[in-house]
């Protein structure tokens, strides 16, 4: 009884972790969402730059490229680079 209830644990503890390994970063589509938004799900970048790609979007139209955000002051290509999994253009 003793050796099932280890199996079932060593199991359980298993699929718990590769549920945590396949679990995936959250995402932003930069070309819709509010500063808040931007802010949340962005690594690096606070209320202001969060700001700051709402105000490139609206002056120069939305974004046709991760990399673009590169154009925006205060956002990086370290930023760009730690954030890239998580931006979305659609």
């Amino acid at each position: 009884m003793k050796i099932m209830v280890k199996k079932l644990l060593l199991v359980l503890l298993l699929s718990a972790g590769v549920s945590f390994a396949t679990e995936q970063s959250p995402t932003v589509n930069i070309n819709t969402a509010d500063a808040d938004t931007i802010a949340t799900v962005l690594t690096g970048v606070g209320q202001v730059r969060a700001k700051s790609i709402v105000k490139w979007r609206q002056t120069h139209g939305p974004f046709t490229s991760a990399d673009q955000l590169a154009e925006v002051k205060g956002v990086g290509t370290v930023v760009l680079e730690k954030n890239r999994e998580r931006i979305v253009l659609e």
